[in-house]
C-alpha cells in the first residue's frame, strides 16, 4: 500500500459576488511511496499550493479522495473529520511554507525548539537538535536568542524552516520554502531534505529553484490550465 493514494481529486472555488467556480484542478491522481520526492510543476495560478493545501487540509478539496495510509489505519484527506486532522499534523504529516507567523516575545530558538517539546523531548535535548538545525541553515548565533519579528525576510525563512522541519514526519509538503533563501542556505536545506529522504521521509514539494533538488526527484506531477496531465 502506498503511504498516499490520489484519486480523481478536485479544487474549485466558489467566487459568491461573481457567482461563479473558477476551477483549479480536475480529477488529479497519483501515488506516493514512502521516501519519495514528487516535484509539483506547472504554470502561475495552476493550482500547485493548492494542491498541497488540499492534502494538508487548510483547503477542502470540492471532490476526489486522497488516501493516507497513517500509522493508525487508512484516512481519506479529503474527508477526514478536522480532529483526525489535527493529530496527522501534530504526528505524521508537515506543511513549510515560505512566511513564518512568529510570537511576540518568542526568541528564535525557543520557536525552533518548541515542536520537540510538545512531543515529549527534555529541555536540553531539544535546545541541541534546535540549535543544530539554526546552525546548518546559517542564521548567525548571535540572534538566536532575538525575536524573529525583527528579523529580515531570509533569517525568519531559516528560523520557518527548522521549526517545520525539526519533528519527525513521515509525509511533508513543502510550499516554496527556498523562496527567501541565499544560495547558502538553499543549498544546507537541500542536505536536510536528502537526509530526511534517505530515512525514508515522503515528501511533496513546489520549489523557486527546481534545480536545487532536481537529485531528489522520484516524479513530477504537473499542473496545466486545470487539467492533470499525471506524474512524468
Amino acid at each position: 500500500m502506498p503511504l498516499l493514494h490520489v484519486d480523481q481529486l478536485t479544487k474549485q472555488f466558489d467566487i459568491h459576488h461573481l457567482q461563479r467556480e473558477i476551477g483549479v484542478f480536475y480529477n488529479l491522481s497519483f501515488t506516493l511511496e514512502a521516501g519519495q520526492f514528487l516535484l509539483v510543476t506547472g504554470v502561475n495560478g495552476a493550482g500547485k499550493s493548492s494542491l498541497l493545501r488540499c492534502l494538508y487540509r487548510t483547503y477542502v478539496p470540492t471532490g476526489g479522495h486522497a488516501w493516507y495510509a497513517s500509522q493508525h489505519g487508512r484516512v481519506d484527506l479529503a474527508t477526514a473529520a478536522d480532529v483526525d486532522i489535527a493529530l496527522l499534523r501534530q504526528a505524521e504529516i508537515g506543511f513549510v511554507t515560505q512566511f513564518l507567523r512568529p510570537r511576540p516575545r518568542v526568541s528564535a530558538l525557543e520557536l525552533v525548539m518548541e515542536p520537540l517539546l510538545d512531543a515529549g523531548v527534555d529541555w536540553d535535548a531539544a535546545q541541541a537538535e534546535a540549535e543544530s538545525w539554526l546552525d546548518s541553515l546559517n542564521l548567525k548565533r548571535e540572534v538566536w536568542g532575538a525575536y524573529p519579528t525583527t528579523f529580515s525576510g531570509g533569517e525568519q525563512q531559516k528560523v520557518n524552516l527548522a521549526r517545520a522541519l525539526i519533528a519527525p514526519r513521515r509525509l511533508i509538503l513543502l510550499d516554496e520554502p527556498t523562496a527567501s533563501l541565499d544560495r547558502l542556505a538553499r543549498e544546507s536545506l537541500v542536505e536536510r531534505l536528502t537526509v530526511l529522504k534517505e530515512s525514508g521521509v515522503a515528501m511533496i514539494g513546489v520549489f523557486h529553484h527546481p534545480e536545487d533538488i532536481r537529485h531528489l526527484v522520484d516524479g513530477e506531477i504537473l499542473l496545466t490550465s486545470a487539467v492533470m496531465n499525471g506524474v512524468a
